[in-house]
């Protein structure tokens, strides 16, 4: 998910729909250098960071937090307040362009986010875009211990449930390794999205949210599998 900048400058007055969906068909996403920099420019990074539908590394201490149910799940019920808790961070690239250009995106039915409530407080969550089989992890915040892990965690179990076949993570840092994810060349990157974009459409919102003995028992199957 996004992280720092290295790409080509551009601004456009707008994100449209359009132009969202004809970037991330052609492999490059937007970012800004601050909340209040109103410039947007695109990003293709030589490397790509990536977290393998089923390679997900499910810790012991994960699973169990997992199973204990700490938080309620929900697909699309907040998808303006997952953007702001990821945007609420002291440094951040979404800026006024990049909100408003990802909620004409949720409108339009390609923009999804993963809430994670406790409470009845929104507590963390992740949202991302949904083009053919690929989803493209956008940004995910945490206001509380592993709600953001488990949001990803359950985020990784539906995609893999409802046909995706590639979680585009844009940058990889160490928390995303430490779940498994890696980088690839641009050029592997760019098979693997014509790939994904060529297979038909994965339906996000064909079924709903797995419960958390699925989660657990989907990811540790996958890990199973790749050992």
């Amino acid at each position: 998910m996004a992280r720092r900048a290295h790409g080509l400058t551009l601004q456009p007055e707008r994100l449209t729909p359009g132009l969202l969906l004809r970037a991330y068909a052609s492999g490059v996403f937007p970012m800004a250098e601050a909340r209040d920099d109103p410039r947007v420019f695109w990003v293709d990074p030589r490397q790509r960071g990536i977290l393998p539908l089923d390679g997900f590394h499910l810790s012991r201490s994960l699973r169990r937090t997992i199973l204990r149910a700490p938080f309620r799940l929900t697909l699309n019920t907040d998808f303006e307040g997952v953007v702001r808790g990821c945007a609420s961070r002291e440094e951040t690239w979404i800026n006024d362009t990049i909100f408003d250009g990802y909620v004409a995106l949720h409108r339009r039915g390609y923009a999804h986010s993963l809430e994670a409530r406790a409470g009845g407080a929104l507590v963390g969550g992740v949202y991302g875009v949904a083009l053919g089989r690929a989803f493209f992890g956008e940004s995910m915040f945490s206001r509380a211990t592993d709600a953001s892990k488990v949001a990803l965690a359950t985020l990784v179990a539906h995609l893999r449930q409802t046909g995706f076949v590639l979680f585009d993570t844009q940058f990889t840092t160490a928390h995303l390794q430490s779940l498994g994810g890696r980088e690839v060349s641009r050029a592997d990157y760019h098979r693997m999205l014509d790939a994904a974009l060529s297979q038909g459409v994965a339906r996000i919102l064909s079924r709903p949210l797995p419960p958390e003995a699925e989660v657990v028992a989907l990811l540790g199957h996958a890990a199973r599998g790749k050992g």
